[in-house]
């Protein structure tokens, strides 16, 4: 016979999916013929498996220890998790974490290979005992929204279960505020709220903008909408906070390029000579696009410590240096001030 103790990170799921995890190789005929058959219950009695874990359950398997090993994969893999810079770690409780994301750094695995900030929280899980291997087996952690890999500043990872689920949904329902900061090229003197149209190509990983189609034209445009406020300027450069209402796929870069204002650094969608002029001058390596502030809703009813809370993360040093450096004819301490 063998005990497990369900633990706060796993709480939260259906008994029958903890089950699929835990023995993956099993088939679900067998899992529930197990419960029907009592060799596996919960809390010491007869489960359906559509119960709800809560910290502190305990499973107990009356399988034999050959059954076990054989429905687990006969061996648990130790998986090895290093990361050369763990991202600046903002707030950390038992639910999330929220981490400052360098430029330059994947969310999550574009390939096998790759290692991302998913990697690098889990091995710091790891590292601190937040984790065992043996976890790993019924919960991973994950990032509840992704930046891309030249873009820098606030993404939260789930520590638990439901830190996961809870953050994921609030992102996809958006119903927290994202503030950027980017800089981009030519003058904007006034607050703009745009509303417009993305379609993606999966192939190129390229999105192209639209003001408006006709229904039924073509169903992958999908509405996005954006605002966008000047903190400081000249002739030549603007720098935006801007504020991601819908959130899609290279939504900002893509849609202040449409509107004649491409970020700096941006190569994918930006202006290449007046990018090169600017990266030989400053060493620019990455779009200038930094996710700078999240504020949360009321989250009483699901996670209380997090309720009403507003996370800042300061900009890469590379980003501040174009900042200082820049002669703005406007909002120069407005400017200098995006750094606290």
């Amino acid at each position: 016979m063998k005990e497990i103790i369900i633990r706060e990170n796993e709480a939260g799921q259906r008994f029958d999916k903890y089950l699929k995890k835990y023995l993956s190789e099993a088939p679900g005929s067998f899992l529930y013929k197990m419960l029907r058959k009592k060799n596996i219950v919960l809390n010491g009695r007869k489960a359906s498996g559509s119960e709800k874990l809560k910290a502190g359950d305990y499973v107990k398997f009356f399988l034999s220890e050959e059954t076990l090993l054989k429905f687990r994969g006969a061996v648990i893999k130790k998986e090895n998790y290093t990361l050369p810079e763990m991202p600046e770690i903002i707030y950390e409780d038992g639910d999330i974490l929220v981490l400052n994301k360098p430029a330059g750094m994947l969310s999550q695995k574009a390939k096998r290979e790759d290692v991302s900030v998913v990697e690098a929280v889990t091995g710091y899980l790891l590292e601190n005992g937040f984790l065992t291997q043996e976890d790993l087996q019924t919960f991973r952690p994950g990032v509840c929204n992704r930046l891309d890999r030249g873009t820098s500043g606030l993404i939260v990872a789930g520590k638990s279960l439901a830190g996961l689920q809870v953050m994921s949904e609030l992102f996809r329902k958006r119903t927290l505020v994202k503030n950027y900061l980017c800089i981009v090229k030519g003058c904007i003197t006034e607050r703009v709220k745009v509303k417009g149209y993305l379609k993606k190509d999966e192939k190129t990983n390229h999105v192209e903008i639209c003001k408006k189609f006709s229904p039924g034209e073509d169903q992958e445009f999908l509405p996005i909408e954006t605002e966008y406020f000047p903190v400081s300027g000249n002739a030549e450069l603007t720098l935006l906070k801007v504020h991601l209402i819908t959130g899609r796929t290279h939504q900002i870069r893509a849609q202040l390029a449409s509107l004649g204002h491409p970020l700096l650094g941006d190569y994918k969608y930006g202006d290449r000579k007046w990018n090169d002029i600017y990266k030989k001058k400053w060493q620019i390596d990455s779009q200038l696009l930094h996710a700078y502030e999240l504020i949360l809703p009321d989250m009483a009813e699901s996670l209380p410590q997090l309720s009403g809370q507003r996370f800042f993360a300061k900009v890469p040093s590379g980003f501040y240096r174009v900042i200082k450096e820049t002669e703005w004819q406007r909002g120069i301490q407005e400017a200098l001030e995006v750094q606290h």
